[in-house]
C-alpha cells in the first residue's frame, strides 16, 4: 500500500507539469492547450478519487488498420489501448507521454518550435527539479508517444509545435500568406525561380491560401523531372501547380496536396513505372498504413494517376528500347503491393503490376526525355487531355 500511496504522489507531481500557467498563444494553440490541460486534470482527478491514472489510445498496430472502401482512404479501427500508471509495465511508457504532454505545453507557451529529435533531447536532459532520470535512451522510444498524443487528442504533430523535414517544392498559380515568427510573408509561387517555394511540414497553422488559380495540381515523383518541366514553365503553359515530393511525399506534402484537392482541384500523378514509383502515388491516394491515424488529413482518394505505366509501351514505340531490367527488390515490392487489398481490387493496377512480375522490366519517368528534352511535356499534356488515368 505504500508503494502504491508513493505511486500515486509521484504521478500526481508529474501529472502537475502539464497544467502549469501558460501565456495564451493564437486561437489554434488555445484549442490545443486545452486538450493538453484536459489530459492532465483528467489525470489529476483519477489520482484525487484515488484511482489509478489511465492515458487512452487507438490502437495503432497492423490489426486496427483498416482500408475504408466508403472514403477509399486507410485508416484506424475502433480498437483502443490503455495505459496505467501503477502497472509496472506500463509506468514507464505511462510518465514518458505525460512528459511529451507537458514539454509540448511548453512550446505552445513560448511559440516556439523544434522537431521530434530536439524534443528528444530535450525529454532527455531530465523529467525536472524533482526526478532527476533519464526519461529515453533513444528517439525511437519517443516518436511512438508523439504519435499516441496525436491520436488521443486528435491534433497532428504540427499542432504541438514540432516539426518534420521539410522535403517537396512547388511553382505556379497559387499565392500564400504565411504569418511566422512574429512577421507576415506573402508568397507567389509564380515568383519562386528555378527553386520553386520549399514545402515545410506544417501547411496549416499560421498559413492561409490567398490565391489558388490553377485548372489542376500534377504531381511529379522526382526534383529532377520537376526542374525540367519547371525549366519549360510547364505550369504555366498549362495553368496547373507544379509539385515534387522528392520521392515518398512527406506529411507536410501529402497534406498540402489535401488541401488544394478539397479546393476542386484535380491531383494528378506522375512517376516512374516501378512499384516504388507506384507507391508513391498510393500513398498520396490512399494514405499509408504508418499513418493511418491521419487518414483523412493526408489522403487524396480522388487523385488519379498519368503516368508512367507498362501500357505506355504500346502507345509510345522509343519506350521499349529504354525499359530497365527491374531488379529482385523491384519485384519483391511489386508481389507486396497486389496483396494490399486496395490496389488487388483495382483490375488496371493488378494487370500493371502482373506485367512487371511478368516481363520484369520497368521504366524511369526520365526515359520520356529519349526523342527531345520537351517531350515529356508533350506526353504529360496529352494524357491529361484524353484523360488517359488510371484511378
Amino acid at each position: 500500500m505504500a508503494k502504491q500511496a508513493e505511486g500515486k504522489k509521484e504521478g500526481k507531481a508529474v501529472v502537475r507539469k502539464v497544467n502549469e500557467g501558460i501565456s495564451m498563444g493564437a486561437k489554434n494553440d488555445l484549442e490545443v492547450v486545452g486538450k493538453l490541460e484536459r489530459l492532465g486534470l483528467d489525470m489529476l482527478k483519477q489520482i484525487d478519487d484515488e484511482t489509478t491514472p489511465t492515458f487512452s489510445t487507438a490502437l495503432r498496430s497492423k490489426s486496427n488498420i483498416i482500408y475504408d472502401q466508403g472514403v477509399g482512404y486507410i485508416r484506424l479501427g475502433d480498437k483502443t489501448e490503455e495505459r496505467r500508471f501503477v502497472n509496472v509495465g506500463q509506468a514507464r511508457k505511462f510518465m514518458q507521454t505525460v512528459a511529451i504532454a507537458s514539454k509540448c505545453k511548453k512550446f505552445l507557451k513560448e511559440d516556439a518550435h523544434t522537431s521530434i529529435r530536439g524534443l528528444y533531447y530535450q525529454l532527455k536532459f531530465s523529467l525536472g527539479d524533482t526526478l532527476d532520470e533519464e526519461l529515453f535512451s533513444e528517439q525511437s522510444e519517443s516518436n511512438p508517444l508523439v504519435e499516441d498524443l496525436e491520436v488521443a487528442l486528435t491534433v497532428k504533430r504540427e499542432d504541438l509545435n514540432l516539426n518534420t523535414d521539410r522535403k517537396g517544392v512547388v511553382a505556379g498559380p497559387l499565392t500564400i500568406k504565411d504569418k511566422f515568427g512574429g512577421e507576415e510573408v506573402t508568397i507567389d509561387c509564380r515568383k519562386q525561380g528555378r527553386s520553386g517555394w520549399m514545402i515545410p511540414s506544417d501547411v496549416d497553422n499560421g498559413m492561409d491560401f490567398i490565391d489558388v488559380d490553377a485548372d489542376y495540381v500534377l504531381v511529379v515523383e522526382k526534383d529532377a523531372m520537376w526542374q525540367r518541366l519547371n525549366e519549360d514553365k510547364f505550369w504555366k503553359k498549362e495553368n496547373c501547380i507544379l509539385i515534387t515530393p522528392k520521392g515518398q511525399a512527406s506529411r507536410g506534402c501529402r497534406r498540402l496536396i489535401r488541401k488544394l484537392a478539397s479546393k476542386k482541384l484535380p491531383v494528378y500523378c506522375f512517376t516512374d513505372c516501378d512499384a516504388w514509383g507506384w507507391y508513391i502515388y498510393w500513398a498520396i491516394k490512399t494514405g499509408s498504413m504508418n499513418l493511418a491515424y491521419l487518414g483523412n488529413d493526408i489522403a487524396t482518394p480522388e487523385a488519379r494517376f498519368v503516368g508512367v505505366t507498362m501500357a505506355d509501351i504500346k502507345d509510345y514505340d522509343f519506350l521499349e528500347q529504354l525499359t530497365i531490367n527491374a531488379k529482385e527488390v523491384d519485384i519483391k515490392r511489386a508481389e507486396e503491393m497486389l496483396s494490399y487489398e486496395w490496389i488487388s481490387r483495382n483490375k488496371d493496377w493488378v494487370a500493371e503490376l502482373k506485367t512487371v512480375l511478368k516481363t520484369k522490366k520497368k521504366i524511369e519517368q526520365d526515359a520520356l526525355q529519349g526523342p527531345r528534352l520537351s517531350f515529356v511535356g508533350d506526353y504529360l499534356r496529352e494524357k491529361i487531355e484524353k484523360k488517359k488515368f488510371l484511378a
